[in-house]
């Protein structure tokens, strides 16, 4: 009597299934939705905490806020929340134009990482100064975190 070597169809699949269950249990644990989101999240802060230093280094240079190419806030920085454009004209109260600190503060002026249009006007970043502190104050939504904020 001859015995056949190999393995049986049994064994075969006990081994497909621990591999399925162990890949299932290794993707849970490096979730990767929550990866990118951190990730977006860390660019946000980047961007944000060179938008202020930016503003912050223009102030340093010229001695106040002189940002030429900003429409409504020619010789002040607006003590309300407004949303930072770039590539655009300021249309209202609620924005303001940031692209006077290319390229000698910024390269150029950032888009939230979640923008699909690499030539989008809007930043999704916004901008609030405090006159009393003179400090300003820029702030990106995130994923992971609801308000990442940087105050310089």
């Amino acid at each position: 009597m001859q015995k056949k070597s190999g393995f049986t169809l049994i064994e075969i699949l006990l081994v497909i299934g621990i591999i399925a269950i162990l890949a299932g249990a290794l993707i849970v644990a490096i979730n990767p939705g929550r990866q990118l989101a951190k990730t977006r999240d860390t660019q946000r802060t980047n961007d944000v905490q060179s938008i202020a230093s930016a503003i912050s280094q223009l102030i340093i240079d010229k001695q106040t806020w002189n940002c030429p190419s900003s429409v409504n806030y020619s010789t002040s920085l607006p003590v309300v929340t407004v949303t930072i454009i770039r590539n655009a004209t300021e249309t209202s109260t609620s924005t303001i134009n940031l692209d006077c600190l290319t390229p000698n503060f910024l390269p150029k002026i950032p888009v939230d990482p979640s923008e699909t249009d690499a030539n989008a006007t809007q930043t999704r970043y916004t901008l609030t100064y405090s006159s009393s502190s003179m400090q300003t104050t820029i702030c990106a939504n995130g994923e992971l975190k609801s308000t990442i904020c940087v105050t310089k």
